[in-house]
C-alpha cells in the first residue's frame, strides 16, 4: 500500500446530540478528533452504546458534521464506501444489480457500470454468481456482494461497521483474511480503512491503529499504534501483548464509581440483570485474587464486550472493582456470593438504594407520595428528556428489575404502578407481602 501520509478523513471537536422524547437532548459523542490517514487501516473500538456507529456515519456523511480532506461535509461524503453489518441488500435485485447501486446513483452509463461491477465481483470473488438473488445466497456471499458494492466506486476511505460480527467464526476469518489481502495490493483503489467493531482481536489482527471510546458521551480514552507485520499471529506474545493492553484500556475504571449526588441521566444504569451479575460474581468469587476479565471471557467463549454491562452493575454496586481489566470482589460481593437469600436480598436493596441513581430516585418519589405508590409513567416521564425511547424502556427494566430483587419496591398487578414495599406489606398482609416478592 501507498504508505503517503495525507489526512483522507478528519473529524475535529464534534460533539453529536440526539433529540430525547419528546424535548431534551442526549449527548452520543463529545468533542471527538480523529483523522484517517492515506494507507492506514483504523479500527474504533468501544463498548456497546459508545457511539461507534455513528462516528462512522459522521464521517460518511450521513449524519452531520465532519470534514473530507479539509471540507467541511454538508451532505454525504463523496469520497466513501460503507460496508453494514446487516448486509443492506436489496432482494428483489440481482448480484450485478446490487453492485451497480452507487454507480446508478452517480448517473454513471450503463456499460461502464456494467465494466466496473463485474470487475469488483470478480476482486472479491463472486465471479459466476452476477445474476444470483440475496436469497440464494450464503451469509458470507451476501457480504461479500456488501464489499463490492461499496468497492465499485473506488472510494479514497472504505468504513465498515462491524461487517463480520453477523457471520459464523470461519466465515468471518477468512472474508477478513481476504480484506487484509486485497489492501495489500498495490492496484487496490482504497487509501484507508475505518472499521467499527467490540471485537479486540479482531481489531489487533487488521489495523494499524485502534482507537479506544469511552462512553457516556463517547470520546476517545485510549489510542493504541499496532506495529506488528501481517500477516500476524494470534499466538505470538506481541499479538497477545497488544489484546491484553486493549483490554484493559476498554474495561478500566470508567465510568468513575457512582457517588451519592449522582443523577438517572449522569450515571445510567447499565443493563444488567440480578441473576446475571449473580453469576458474574459467581465466576470471580472462584479466584482468591481475583480474574482478569480477558480470561473470564475467553474461558466463557465470549467478547469481553458481552461482560461489560454486568461488570459495570456489579462495580457501580460495590460488589466489584475493575484495576486495569483485573476484577476481584469487594467484602460486599464476598457477602453477597455466600450470603442466603434473605440476608443477600437485604445486602442488594441496601446497596441498590445508595448507588444506583434511578433507583434511589424511584425510592425517593414513593417515599414522598401520599400512600407509597406512584405511577410508572410519572418516572417515564422524568427520564424522557434524557433518554431515547428503547434506552428508557431499558432503564425502567433494569430500575425495577433491581428494586423487586432488593425488595424496594413492586409493581402491582397491572404493571402500571410502583408501590414501596413497606406500603405493600401493610396492606396485604405479612403472608401476601412475602409472596409478592418471591417471582
Amino acid at each position: 500500500m501507498n504508505t503517503e501520509t495525507t489526512n483522507i478523513i478528519e473529524v475535529t471537536n464534534v460533539t453529536k446530540r440526539f433529540p430525547a422524547t419528546e424535548g431534551g437532548e442526549f449527548t452520543v459523542l463529545d468533542k471527538v478528533n480523529l483523522t484517517l490517514g492515506a494507507g492506514e487501516i483504523v479500527a474504533i473500538l468501544g463498548r456497546s452504546g459508545s457511539g461507534k456507529s455513528t462516528l462512522l456515519r459522521c464521517m460518511a456523511g450521513l449524519i452531520a458534521p465532519t470534514a473530507y480532506r479539509g471540507k467541511p461535509l454538508t451532505g454525504a461524503n463523496p469520497g466513501v464506501g460503507m460496508v453494514f453489518q446487516s448486509f443492506g441488500l436489496m432482494p428483489w435485485l440481482t448480484v450485478q444489480d446490487n453492485v451497480e447501486l452507487g454507480l446508478r446513483a452517480r448517473g454513471v452509463a450503463p456499460h461502464q457500470r456494467a465494466d466496473q461491477a463485474l470487475k469488483a465481483i470478480d476482486v472479491i470473488g463472486l465471479d459466476g454468481f452476477e445474476t444470483a438473488f440475496p436469497r440464494e445466497l450464503s451469509g458470507g456471499m451476501r457480504q461479500r456482494v456488501g464489499f463490492a458494492r461499496a468497492l465499485v466506486t473506488e472510494p479514497d476511505a472504505l468504513l465498515m461497521d462491524e461487517p463480520f460480527s453477523a457471520l459464523d467464526v470461519l466465515t468471518a476469518e477468512n472474508l477478513r483474511r481476504e480484506v487484509i489481502n486485497l489492501w495489500s495490493r498495490d492496484d487496490f483503489p482504497t487509501r484507508t480503512i475505518c472499521i467499527v467493531t467490540h471485537n479486540i482481536e479482531e481489531a489487533v489482527q487488521m489495523a494499524d491503529r485502534v482507537v479506544v471510546l469511552g462512553s457516556n458521551p463517547g470520546h476517545i480514552r485510549y489510542e493504541a499504534t499496532i506495529d506488528m507485520a501481517r500477516p500476524r499471529d494470534r499466538h505470538s506474545e506481541q499479538f497477545g501483548s497488544y489484546v491484553d493492553r486493549l483490554y484493559q484500556a476498554l474495561t478500566g475504571k470508567e465510568p468513575a464509581p457512582v457517588a451519592r449526588a449522582a443523577t438517572p441521566a449522569g450515571s445510567p444504569l447499565p443493563n444488567a440483570s440480578v441473576g446475571g451479575m449473580a453469576g458474574l460474581i459467581e465466576l470471580v468469587g472462584r479466584y482468591a485474587d481475583g480474574r482478569d476479565l480477558a480470561d473470564l471471557a475467553s474461558d466463557l467463549s465470549f467478547e469481553v464486550d458481552d461482560l461489560l454491562p454486568l461488570v459495570d452493575g456489579a462495580v457501580m454496586l460495590g460488589l466489584m472493582e475493575v484495576d486495569d481489566g483485573h476484577a476481584v470482589l469487594t467484602d460486599d460481593g464476598k457477602r453477597w456470593n455466600t450470603g442466603d437469600i434473605d440476608a443477600n436480598k437485604h445486602l442488594f436493596g441496601h446497596l441498590a438504594e445508595q448507588r444506583a441513581p434511578l433507583v434511589r430516585t424511584i425510592c425517593t418519589g414513593l417515599d414522598k407520595s401520599d400512600d407509597g405508590s406512584l405511577r410508572v409513567d410519572f418516572f417515564r416521564d422524568l427520564l424522557q428528556r434524557s433518554f431515547p425511547a428503547q434506552d428508557l424502556r431499558a432503564q425502567l427494566d433494569t430500575a425495577i428489575d433491581w428494586g423487586r430483587y432488593g425488595e424496594l419496591f413492586d409493581m402491582d398487578s397491572t404493571g402500571e404502578e410502583l408501590i414501596r414495599t413497606k406500603e405493600l406489606a401493610a396492606n396485604e398482609g405479612p403472608a401476601q407481602g412475602r409472596m409478592a416478592h418471591a417471582e
